[in-house]
């Protein structure tokens, strides 16, 4: 049986004053809910702040990014042992990363070989856009995806990782893969790790993303193969996100 695990990625939202006030209003609201795992992301900023409000809660804390050195001269990173003891989760691999900054199926893969070494987990996000999702190209893209992010990792290190899969024409766009779409494309993303990690793919959470909210929650999370939602727009809102929470739990 896995665990679903609900992760609120606040990209570049929030002070920490603001960032403050959420998590304790969220604190607050999802008393009670169990069966689930909780995570927020917030900015960097925040995450000191909001890993120490949120320490003895139920509420774990997960960065939006790394980079895969230990320390050196690489102006504005923020390297794995800095983020030791603050946060549990990192998301690697984001499609906003992918499109914007540059990153690469070898720098994900990079950077998940380096949180583990340093106890963090991965949360590797993949992906297809509009055009290639219209091509009929979702299946090859997440398979190079997935293949180069758990590229050289033992099975023991697979299993312990979440993959997140979020059709980028879905993101912050209003528009949400059906929940038949996104099963299919979590189950053939199951199938490509069967193929990477046989004996763990089963144990392996697949988190579904893209404009998840309170009304469409449910529907998404019965799915067989999706374990869990990666949250964009609704965990800035506290019971929206709490909504989220319980419908998985």
């Amino acid at each position: 049986m896995r665990t679903p695990i609900i992760a609120g990625n606040w990209k570049a939202f929030k002070t920490i004053p603001e960032a403050l006030a959420l998590v304790g209003e969220l604190a607050d609201s999802v008393r009670g809910v169990s069966g689930v795992e909780m995570a927020v992301c917030p900015p960097f900023t925040a995450l000191a702040a909001v890993a120490e409000r949120l320490r003895g809660t139920s509420i774990k804390v997960g960065a939006q990014n790394v980079y895969w050195e230990k320390q050196g001269a690489y102006t504005g990173e923020i390297t794995p042992p800095m983020l030791q003891g603050l946060v549990d989760y990192v998301i690697i691999g984001h499609s906003e990363r992918r499109k914007l900054f540059g990153e690469t199926d070898e720098t994900v893969n990079k950077k998940v070989h380096a949180v583990l070494a340093h106890n963090l987990l991965p949360i590797i996000a993949v992906g297809e856009n509009l055009d290639e999702n219209e091509a009929g190209k979702t299946g090859a893209v997440v398979t190079r995806q997935i293949r180069g992010g758990f590229q050289g990792l033992s099975a023991d290190q697979a299993r312990t990782c979440v993959v997140a899969y979020e059709p980028v024409w879905a993101i912050g766009t209003g528009e949400t893969a059906t929940p038949a779409v996104a099963q299919q494309a979590c189950a053939y993303i199951r199938g490509v790790l069967r193929e990477i990690s046989p004996v763990y793919a089963d144990a392996i959470r697949i988190q579904y993303g893209g404009s998840v909210n309170a009304e469409n929650a449910a529907e998404l999370l019965s799915q067989p193969d999706i374990d869990g939602a990666l949250v964009g727009g609704a965990s800035l809102k506290a019971d929206q996100f709490a909504a989220i929470c319980a419908a998985a739990g």
